[in-house]
């Protein structure tokens, strides 16, 4: 008769379970992910497929009951864990809709907003537009494998149930205040371009002081911007690759600094 100890079945839950954590607190916050359009069903059976691939080449979990309050604080602290590699890699998205927001300013399209389910508020349409091209070239890139593959290595830096370092925390820290950068410098030669449309205007009022610069301007802010984002476009690839790269230095460089490892 096949008997199983309360030792053997704790053994096994927390060899599933405390990944499981983690994958999940990912699958929460990174890119692609965590879109709102996907049903939670599809998410869960995702976190389910990924542990399933993952747990049977981790090491032995720490001999700790899932249902103990120490099972709870390493099931919490996976998936912040989890949490934190997802944020890291949204953080290359958020400075995407920062350019969107700047670029669709600068040329007059910031009244033009609708419902975006993603962000549960009102976008920008040009925000929207960068989010979605940067997300297209993201599974382009086979970006969402690279972070699921991460996510992997991440067990090796940071086994389940060591303790993590707060300068994790730190390093996100940092990598954040790189949004404000990253959606300038995206937006820089539109928004150069889009000033020397304006100084121009602003010089054809001077020397036409009778001309309607509210029925001229919006229309050449407007064609001048969108003219500029034409010609920018095939430069938009190199660029957000660039990015990516750097959201995946930063992730592991979090996964280092949680480890204690230089």
């Amino acid at each position: 008769m096949l008997s199983i100890t309360d030792a053997q079945l704790d053994a096994w839950l927390a060899a599933f379970m405390f990944p499981l954590a983690r994958v999940l607190g990912l699958i929460a916050t990174a890119p692609v992910f965590n879109n709102a359009a996907l049903p939670m069903r599809v998410k869960l059976l995702a976190g389910l497929a990924a542990t399933f691939a993952v747990a049977p080449m981790l090491p032995a979990p720490p001999q700790i009951a899932p249902a103990s309050w120490a099972g709870l604080a390493i099931f919490l602290q996976q998936g912040l864990i989890g949490i934190a590699l997802g944020f890291t890699m949204r953080i290359v998205f958020a400075g995407i809709d920062l350019a969107g927001e700047l670029i669709g300013l600068q040329m007059g399209l910031g009244f033009a907003v609708f419902y975006d389910p993603q962000n549960a508020g009102q976008s920008p349409v040009l925000a929207e537009f960068l989010g979605l091209l940067a997300l297209l070239f993201f599974l382009a890139f086979d970006g969402h494998l690279a972070l699921l593959a991460l996510l992997a290595e991440s067990f090796s830096a940071l086994p389940v149930g060591e303790p993590v370092l707060a300068i994790r925390w730190e390093t996100v820290a940092r990598w954040a205040a790189a949004i404000f950068s990253i959606g300038v410098l995206l937006a820089l030669p539109l928004i150069g371009a889009l000033l020397v449309a304006n100084i121009a205007l602003g010089v054809l009022t001077k020397v036409a002081p009778t001309l309607n610069l509210f029925a001229v301007g919006f229309p050449v802010t407007l064609m001048a911007g969108f003219a500029m984002l034409a010609l920018s476009m095939p430069h938009f690839s190199p660029a957000l690759e660039n990015l990516f790269v750097q959201g995946y230095e930063a992730v592991t460089a979090v996964m280092r600094a949680g480890g204690g490892l230089p």
